[in-house]
């Protein structure tokens, strides 16, 4: 994607085009924005109705066929109260099944609008209503969570005022949506994906690139040839084919938002996207974080921070001088952004920064831990690959299929990998040898073509601020910077562990949890009603996965004690891991999975059953 920054000016006046772009959007998201103001919010009540649609939407001036609520696209915002109750009548106009998931609210499971899991969905032609106390506070939003409707537009905010005084002070608020666009519809997106998982990916490594001095050395990149993996493959569906949204507005739409220097000003930031990972920042404007999924934090400044998909962050920005800023959203792979504008008056636009330089994978993506691997090699292997080759990994077990063997995808039996396979995956003279197929280290995953490889020194990356952030010269978000700023409810020490490793193939684009897949599951993961158990997070996989838990907030793992950050969806890094401590306080069947819509899709999704304390037996 190209950006000229003469276009993006050019087409941020407000004039008969932009007028004309305002009957496809809801209220509070109006081509010029002058914020949310309580008490106007565009569905609210005790009695709300939500009607779900095909439609168009325009993006930057194209047509593209969607599904949208009560008309908008993105959905309407619902504004609640914590405390109330509240009635939502959903109706689906659909030829086809439909649904909406609440997002981060706690609930009785049968009102959490999971297809197969909670409830039967919603027929075409029909209305089901979700009826449920409201009994937290915050940003949050709502999605559907049938077939791949999501992607074409199924999806808004909700905004859950306090019952008493807000703690976060502001002047103004925004609701800002990130979300991403395709021409394509999502099923020939998915049947791409699974033809070749890299089709999508316009930034490959060039001989160019290679002469510039900007790619991998010809040796490391043969190195990553002869494991047949590509450093470039951060994210699986980006710019070649999204438009990157806020507020439903494509980059030269420039959504903006108005504001009078000096104000406090709120940002409730969302990430809708089906499989984008945005790094936000304005530039010349610093935000302080204040809420993440929509529970308080301690502020904390910074410049820039990652977000998954379905997280929320909540930021307060104070722009003092009479002048525009821009909003950036940067897809993680740098292939393309969303862009919105900060200003006190319609008309006005500040300079769009040029895409960054695409991150390339390290070693440490693969799982290999904090090694330094700049001189594991003998004979000047910067990268520390020595001979590493895939393809000549560990002897099949003696009981693996013959048609699995054929395909390389089984590994020694009981006895972990072989000589011939740390050989082939060593990292030369001095190095330490580890088998990226070594299942010894990973017993409870099935070894199954699903599971491509192991990640053999896999470490805790809450501490990082994503790929490609390292050394960006300016502050950045990490876990390890959010404190909650209440005390948390249950502050019991974990009674048990479990560790359930994120694997996939990327060749084929098979994706599941333990080696298994949502449709070959036979039993959900079960939890007793009231227990406090440790959930370790193991990426077995080159890609960043967004975790999220249906019907629980869990506490982060990150040395804050009894103030850990509480969140509902946690992005594991590439090769690393993640932890947290959860209390199984609701009872029923809630969906688990990563919250990259095509991965979901492709299986990566498990059933989490937690049963009532009397039933244990």
């Amino acid at each position: 994607m190209i950006i000229n920054r003469r276009n993006f000016i050019g087409t941020a006046a407000v004039g008969g085009s932009t007028a004309a772009l305002a009957n496809w959007f809801p209220a509070w998201a109006q081509p010029v924005s002058a914020g949310i103001t309580a008490p106007l919010p565009t569905v609210s009540g005790e009695d709300i109705s939500l009607r779900i649609a095909r439609q168009t939407m325009r993006v930057d001036g194209k047509v593209s066929r969607a599904i949208g609520v009560n008309g908008t696209i993105p959905a309407p915002l619902i504004r609640l109260r914590e405390g109330q109750t509240v009635r939502l009548s959903v109706t689906n106009d659909l030829d086809e099944d439909s649904s909406i998931h609440w997002h981060g609210l706690i609930l009785p499971f049968q009102m959490d609008g999971v297809p197969g899991v909670s409830f039967p969905g919603i027929k075409p032609r029909s209305t089901f209503v979700y009826e449920f106390p409201v009994v937290q506070s915050g940003t949050y939003w709502y999605h559907s969570h049938s077939g791949l409707q999501e992607q074409l537009g199924h999806y808004g905010p909700i905004v859950i005022d306090p019952k008493g005084q807000d703690p976060i002070a502001y002047d103004r608020e925004h609701v800002v949506v990130l979300s991403d666009h395709s021409q394509l519809s999502p099923e020939a997106i998915f049947r791409k994906l699974k033809v070749n998982p890299g089709h999508f990916n316009m930034q490959r490594q060039t001989v160019g690139g290679l002469l510039a001095g900007k790619d991998q050395p010809l040796k490391e990149r043969l190195d990553w040839g002869k494991m047949r993996m590509d450093p470039t493959d951060i994210a699986d569906v980006n710019g070649s084919t999204y438009t990157f949204l806020v507020n439903g507005y494509g980059p030269k739409d420039n959504w903006t938002a108005l504001f009078t220097p000096g104000e406090r000003v709120r940002l409730r930031i969302i990430n809708a996207s089906a499989m984008s990972i945005f790094n936000v920042r304005i530039p010349g404007l610093r935000m302080s974080i204040v809420q993440a999924d929509g529970l308080n934090v301690r502020p904390i400044e910074v410049d820039e921070f990652q977000m998954g998909v379905a997280e929320t962050y909540d930021v307060i920005v104070t722009p003092a001088d009479d002048r525009a800023y821009t909003l950036v959203a940067e897809a993680n792979d740098r292939s393309g952004l969303g862009r919105a504008t900060l200003a006190p008056r319609p008309g006005m636009a500040a300079e769009v920064p040029p895409l960054r330089e695409r991150p390339l994978a390290t070693m440490k993506d693969m799982g290999m831990g904090d090694m330094d691997m700049s001189g594991a090699a003998s004979g000047g292997d910067p990268a520390g690959l020595g001979d590493m080759d895939m393809s000549a990994a560990a002897a099949p077990a003696a009981d693996c299929p013959p048609e699995h063997a054929k395909m390389g995808h089984c590994t020694p039996a009981e006895g972990g990998a072989t000589a011939a396979d740390h050989a082939a995956m060593g990292h030369g003279a001095g190095a330490m040898s580890h088998s990226m197929r070594d299942f010894s280290v990973a017993p409870q995953v099935k070894r199954d073509p699903s599971v491509q490889t192991i990640s053999p020194m896999p470490v805790d990356r809450m501490n990082e601020p994503g790929q490609g952030l390292e050394d960006v010269g300016h502050k950045v978000l990490t876990y390890h910077d959010l404190v909650a700023l209440e005390r948390n409810p249950d502050v019991r020490a974990p009674e048990r562990s479990l560790d359930i490793h994120l694997t996939g193939n990327m060749e084929r684009f098979m994706w599941s949890f333990d080696g298994i897949k949502m449709s070959d599951y036979h039993q959900p993961i079960p939890f007793i009603e009231g227990e406090r158990v440790r959930i370790n997070l193991i990426n077995d996989s080159m890609m960043s996965h967004p975790i999220h838990l249906h019907g629980h907030f869990f506490e982060l793992v990150t040395g804050k004690g009894a103030f850990s950050p509480r969140k509902h969806t946690v992005l594991v890094q590439p090769g690393g891991t993640a932890s947290f401590d959860f209390t199984a306080d609701a009872v029923g069947d809630w969906a688990f999975h990563c919250h990259l819509l095509y991965h979901m899709h492709a299986g990566m999704m498990r059933v989490v059953s937690v049963r009532p304390r009397g039933d244990a037996a």
